[in-house]
């Protein structure tokens, strides 16, 4: 992903701290355009399509992934509420519609530069 965002010619950082909330981070950040790209794999956070309930130690698991799809909730609406734009993709979607998305939340159409 980050190598075709990359060739795409977007800058970006990985990984970066989410502000406001300890340890949390963005998987690719713009700061610029204030948007966070948050790669979400299916087994840990609970993708609809592919998302797996181990059979060994299956309340212990439930309680572990709820909690990690309740905390994506509240670390989207903390950075929506922020300003940011978040965009969630899960692991399984095609890189170059992930990549589409992206540049056309981070690159400025033209008829947003101009002032009316």
């Amino acid at each position: 992903m980050r190598r075709v965002l990359h060739a795409a010619g977007l800058r970006y950082r990985v990984n970066v701290p989410v502000p406001g909330m300890s340890r949390r981070t963005i998987d690719i950040v713009f700061p610029k355009a204030k948007v966070a790209v948050f790669m979400d794999g299916c087994f840990w956070h609970g993708c609809p399509r592919h998302a797996t309930s181990p059979k060994a130690n299956a309340e212990w698991w439930r309680a572990k992934l709820d909690k990690n799809m309740a905390r994506d909730i509240e670390t989207t609406e903390h950075l929506t509420q922020a300003g940011w734009t978040v965009l969630r993709f899960w692991e399984h979607e095609p890189v170059t519609d992930i990549a589409l998305r992206i540049t056309a939340a981070v690159k400025p159409r033209p008829e947003d530069s101009e002032q009316t």
